[in-house]
């Protein structure tokens, strides 16, 4: 397990970083960022990904299953000058009462999806929460990529560094995580990540079939997180890799600009 997903406040901050730096920009190509808009990060964390916003007076929704991690966001929060502009709930987006929150102009989802079960569900759900034209941004990474299995969340450093053995049958793979000591929390969590993968080509179809257009797509070979990580450089996916099913084990992240037609 590497120290970032240890030390919470860290990650945290990354997590503004990358936003600012990287999605921001990308998100500004199809809609300006300005404070009237009301922006929602569903599967928040702590809310670092939403500091930029918070900064520039949008007004800020984020919503986290975890309780814990809802606590830290408020913790973090609590001497910031904006402060008022973010409410945090903990809640499970699929029992989040309508009268809780405004309706959003934008939703951001980086690194959440891929954790979601029923991905089909969720996407004919968050309608009643959007604006027709909301737009929603969404970050993953491909299910068959190096590190699609969050195996980097182990706690025996040679699996946490060790590519695509997630795409082990799973009797195998559940078999080398109990050899080298994977607690039960450890593989009960990866076992989930398993259950809810998301394949770009199976997003593309989701998306358009629940009646969203995709207004901006772009596959990484290098994730742009990886520079505040790895001190890497980004790098979009080249042409010749971008080929259904054989993208998917070279895209580390897709970025997505989404409009709600509805």
């Amino acid at each position: 397990m590497q120290e970032r997903h240890t030390d919470r406040k860290q990650y945290f901050e990354e997590q503004g970083v990358v936003t600012q730096k990287y999605v921001i920009p990308f998100i500004e190509e199809i809609i300006p960022i300005t404070s009237y808009l009301v922006i929602a990060e569903i599967g928040c964390g702590e809310a670092g990904n939403v500091q930029p916003f918070v900064e520039m007076g949008c007004k800020v929704y984020g919503i986290d299953i975890s309780e814990n991690k809802i606590a830290n966001g408020k913790l973090f929060y609590q001497n910031h000058p904006n402060r008022d502009n973010l409410k945090l709930i903990a809640s499970d987006i699929y029992k989040l009462n309508t009268s809780e929150v405004e309706k959003f102009d934008l939703v951001y989802m980086r690194d959440t999806i891929e954790h979601i079960p029923n991905q089909e569900l969720f996407f004919a759900h968050i309608k009643q929460y959007l604006k027709p034209g909301s737009k929603l941004f969404f970050g993953f990474p491909s299910w068959r990529m190096p590190f699609g299995g969050h195996q980097q969340i182990c706690r025996s450093k040679f699996l946490s560094f060790l590519p695509y053995f997630h795409l082990l049958p799973y009797p195998l793979y559940r078999g080398i995580l109990k050899l080298f000591g994977e607690s039960k929390e450890t593989i009960v969590c990866l076992e989930e990540i398993r259950d809810t993968k998301i394949s770009i080509g199976r997003f593309k179809k989701i998306v358009t079939e629940n009646g969203f257009s995709i207004k901006k797509e772009t596959l990484y070979l290098i994730n742009p997180n990886y520079e505040i990580k790895f001190k890497l450089k980004l790098r979009k996916l080249p042409r010749l890799l971008n080929i259904p099913f054989v993208r998917d084990f070279f895209t580390t992240t897709c970025y997505y600009v989404l409009e709600n037609k509805a």
